[in-house]
């Protein structure tokens, strides 16, 4: 059966996946990227060290699971949104780290926007609010601070994209210059109604639209390559989707009213709301799910930025574990949170809440409290963190929730996926594949190659999954909610 090689280059590795035409899993690969911290609150990439590691990853993964040319149909990509790269244009070459999503430095960009009246012409254009997770207030940081980097931008010189576009770009050795409307839609400088760079907002961030890549479906074609020799022949590339809209389309959440969680460094939880553009408010955005046939598909989101970068706070910062599954364990060894909360404000607290000044704590110990409670804390502040924006979710859009669902690599954990259930009275059905964000940009693939047809075909196909039913009492719910909600009250 002929397959189709995946690239998921996520926030903190670059995995190389290979997969059949039907969405069966053959071999994965991960190689791993240093996060740069230069300051408090900026998060960086070497966007070089990505693109050896995208070499890398896929030279491993054929080194593992050898296959005849032939058999690879395309090259499909999904990749960590937001995350913004400005490179040489002769050479591909980035003349700065990626600035990445997580990065706050831009906020007082945002805070100068936001007094000047701009947040409801930027919101009608884009469907976003103003905020620095977005890249655009950075784009403009990065002109401000480095006068090199503008000059080559006035020369034309210098090209801007979200990894996608820089890797596509390095892939075809300049051919192609093109990104994918999903994650064009997340720059803050993208028209979702005209489904192209906005002159107006590119002029108010200092950015010249001729420096921003060619929108393109997800499952159009992005030129040929041989990944820099590893192959003996170019493939085409086709399939490319940012990743919380890859796993949106893996889902098949192609009805309106059909929502999905990630469960990734941060998380995104998509509601499909149909073909017509719809406005969220109460700190919920709209973006573009994925372009097909000329037709947008468009979603709310809400953007959560620690969930899984929580844990790894845990393990990393504090040293509080050795592995993130044992949080697992920990969790369960308690009978509940002892009145722990963490509130994991570490980048400020996104949707609902849009509090860029907000910062993490800790809150309700006693001298009983040790770090099982912490552990369970961490775990309960992701399901708080969902609830919260499939609440307002729901209510904007007007459709009743009965199930979600769910897929990343935190999936695996029972606990924290019943306690998803529990908290937020709602069915969630986990996906047996964790990698679904790449699974949605193979499926995009496959269709822009002919596989498939239509996306009733891709309904068609089998995906495995478990189902995590609510349990927990309701007064208990409505007591441990309270609690958070006390909690995030004392951060915001």
């Amino acid at each position: 059966m002929k397959c189709i090689l995946a690239i998921d280059q996520s926030t903190s590795a670059t995995k190389a996946l290979l997969f059949e035409t039907t969405g069966s899993l053959v071999a994965t690969t991960s190689v791993g990227h240093q996060q740069h911290y230069p300051q408090p609150g900026w998060v960086e990439h070497d966007a070089e060290e990505i693109y050896r590691n995208t070499i890398e990853a896929v030279r491993s993964l054929l080194e593992k699971r050898p296959m005849p040319h032939d058999d690879i149909l395309c090259l499909s990509i999904t990749n960590q949104r937001e995350t913004i790269v400005v490179f040489e244009k002769r050479t591909g070459r980035p003349l700065h780290n990626a600035i990445v999503w997580q990065c706050r430095r831009g906020d007082p960009i945002c805070a100068k926007l936001i007094a000047a009246g701009h947040s409801p012409d930027i919101q009608q254009i884009t469907g976003l609010k103003i905020d620095t997770y977005f890249p655009a207030s950075k784009l403009k940081w990065l002109f401000d601070n480095k006068p090199d980097i503008k000059r080559a931008m006035q020369r034309g010189e210098a090209l801007i994209g979200t990894i996608d576009a820089y890797l596509i770009y390095r892939l075809t050795k300049g051919r192609v210059f093109a990104t994918d409307h999903t994650n064009a839609s997340r720059t803050l400088l993208f028209d979702i109604r005209e489904l192209r760079f906005s002159e107006k907002l590119c002029k108010l961030f200092g950015v010249p639209v001729q420096s921003l890549p060619e929108a393109r479906e997800s499952c159009a074609h992005f030129g040929e390559t041989t990944l820099d020799g590893v192959l003996q022949a170019s493939i085409p590339i086709c399939g490319v989707m940012g990743d919380s809209q890859a796993a949106l389309f893996a889902q098949r959440c192609f009805r309106p009213g059909s929502a999905k969680v990630t469960f990734g460094t941060g998380s995104s939880i998509l509601l499909n709301v149909g073909d017509e553009l719809r406005l969220a408010e109460k700190g919920i955005v709209t973006t573009i799910g994925w372009v097909y046939g000329g037709r947008p598909t468009y979603a709310f989101e809400g953007i959560i930025n620690c969930t899984g970068a929580t844990i790894a706070w845990l393990k990393d910062q504090l040293g509080l574990i050795d592995d993130p599954a044992i949080t697992e364990t920990l969790a369960t060894a308690v009978p509940d949170n002892g009145g722990v909360y963490l509130v994991p404000a570490f980048a400020g607290l996104s949707a609902p809440y849009w509090s860029q000044d907000a910062r993490a704590a800790i809150v309700g110990m006693t001298l009983q409290s040790d770090k099982k409670h912490v552990a369970r804390a961490a775990l309960e502040s992701i399901a708080y963190q969902v609830k919260d924006v499939l609440d307002v979710m729901a209510a904007e859009a007007d459709v009743p929730l009965t199930y979600v669902h769910a897929d990343g690599g935190m999936v695996r954990n029972e606990f924290l996926m019943q306690f998803v259930a529990d908290i937020t009275g709602l069915s969630v059905r986990t996906s047996d594949l964790p990698e679904l964000s790449a699974l949605g940009a193979v499926f995009s693939g496959a269709l822009g190659m002919g596989v498939y047809d239509s996306l009733d075909d891709l309904v068609q196909l089998p995906l495995g999954f478990t189902d995590y039913s609510p349990a927990m009492e309701a007064d208990l719910v409505e007591k441990n909610y309270a609690g958070w909600k006390a909690a995030v009250s004392r951060v915001l």
